[in-house]
């Protein structure tokens, strides 16, 4: 019964109420299933249908039911807060800090934020109704504000104390910031400054400065990337006039960072990014997300066969054998172009400084792989019966392809980024069907130049 995938099967399979557990669910297995880690609990209940999951839920010991309760989905969190009492719900929001708080109120309707938001503690209703004010998407927004903070005229030993008296209610993290008597941020001290320095020491004479101050309204984005390239586990976040208001901690940059990769992994496959995970979102809207983008690019891609049909009387079905190709090239080197580029601009690689060095060095290798394509192509369009004035031709359709392509795959999504718009949408299905249309152009018009 070690097996967690063994114990979760018979849970399943014997979902019944504690009174017939010794008929059809053995106490041992129970007992494994409660001794579970909340997570791997959490992670079951949150795949199998919400009449079981009520049943389970309710047979839970309390205090386990609160630790489940917390590593819920948000999605999760607001079903099981309608199965519980008033003095159930109290207890569930006592375990979530206010930007956990902060996030599940974001996804509950206005009736049941307006009843929810009066069970809360008048200062953590507060600090919740604070934080709400900031978009979802901002450095306010992700921001935690139950963090130690010191004054900077403590002294090692008053900072030691306040510390050990305030480490049950807020979080304490090795890097503590430090502020004046207006409230402001003025640098911050390690945890482990507190015991190299003498308990008399006052904190402003061996503070540090701060490399990176987040402000409320930055994009959570931007303020991750820059935690990344500080190489920070934790950045102080404060308002314009540099008052402290919170920190985005090392577990909410992991968040921000996954949260960012996949929404570009939808961007770059035509879908726009999903508020809520895939099974939580309903069928008609996950429709309408991918059914609309790709009508948009189905009717795009007609002009390809309005611009063969212009041509037809120049293109006999030899030279249209090879269209295939040609626009599969085209497609191919955009995307890799844009893809490698989209990356460098999310880890911050490229930065507007190597815009230049980077479009010469993606043209300088568009160049050499054209020539290598288009020698590769004209080598297979001989092979397989051409003449060579037909080879000559469809190798130089694709070595123009080819550069077209790497400089819509490279100036487009620079293009996107200077009018703000997520350069990640200039990727996969957007391009290519582009470069189809691109591609036959180029086609039809050298074959009418050059054979007609």
């Amino acid at each position: 019964m070690d097996n967690p995938k063994k114990i979760l099967k018979k849970i399943l399979e014997h979902s019944t109420a504690p009174a017939a557990q010794d008929k059809t669910l053995q106490k041992s297995v129970w007992q494994a299933f409660l001794d579970m880690h909340p997570v791997d609990i959490a992670d079951f209940l949150a795949e199998i249908d919400k009449h079981t999951v009520q049943k389970l839920f309710g047979q839970l010991p309390k205090e386990l039911q609160l630790e489940v309760f917390k590593e819920f989905s948000n999605s999760m969190k607001a079903f099981i807060l309608q199965q519980m009492t008033e003095v159930e719900q109290v207890g569930a929001f006592k375990t979530l800090s206010a930007d956990e708080l902060t996030d599940l109120f974001d996804f509950l309707s206005d009736e049941d934020l307006k009843k929810y938001l009066g069970l809360l503690q008048k200062h953590v209703r507060h600090q919740v109704m604070s934080l709400m004010k900031f978009s979802p998407d901002s450095a306010g927004g992700v921001m935690h504000t139950d963090v130690v903070t010191l004054m900077q005229d403590f002294t090692v030993h008053k900072s030691i104390q306040i510390l050990q008296r305030l480490r049950p209610s807020k979080d304490i993290h090795t890097r503590i910031f430090i502020i004046n008597n207006a409230h402001k941020l003025v640098g911050y001290i390690n945890l482990e400054d507190l015991v190299l320095h003498k308990a008399d020491a006052h904190i402003n004479s061996f503070m540090h400065e701060n490399e990176l101050v987040a402000f409320t309204t930055q994009d959570q984005e931007e303020v991750a990337q820059k935690m990344v390239h500080y190489n920070l586990t934790i950045a102080p976040v404060t308002d314009q006039e540099g008052h402290f208001l919170g920190a985005i901690p090392a577990s909410t940059l992991v968040d921000v960072l996954v949260e960012e990769a996949g929404e570009d992994i939808q961007k770059i496959g035509a879908v726009m990014p999903l508020k809520y995970p895939y099974f939580e979102t309903p069928f008609i809207r996950m429709i309408w997300a991918r059914g609309y983008i790709l009508v948009i690019l189905l009717l795009t891609g007609s002009f390809s066969t309005s611009i063969l049909h212009s041509y037809e009387a120049t293109l006999s079905a030899f030279l249209i054998s090879f269209i295939p190709m040609l626009i599969g090239v085209g497609g191919n080197t955009s995307s890799q172009t844009s893809a490698v580029l989209i990356q460098g601009l999310a880890a911050g690689e490229i930065t507007s400084a190597h815009v230049y060095k980077f479009l010469f060095r993606e043209l300088s290798m568009a160049f050499v792989l054209s020539f290598c394509l288009g020698a590769a192509g004209f080598l297979r369009v001989y092979l397989t019966g051409g003449s060579l004035h037909e080879c000559a031709v469809i190798s130089l359709a694709l070595g123009l392809i080819v550069m077209v392509a790497t400089a819509l795959g490279s100036c487009t999504p620079l293009l996107l980024k200077k009018i703000n718009i997520d350069p990640a949408f200039a990727a996969g299905p957007f391009l290519a069907t582009i470069m189809d249309i691109a591609g036959t152009t180029i086609f039809c018009y050298l074959v009418y130049y050059f054979l007609f």
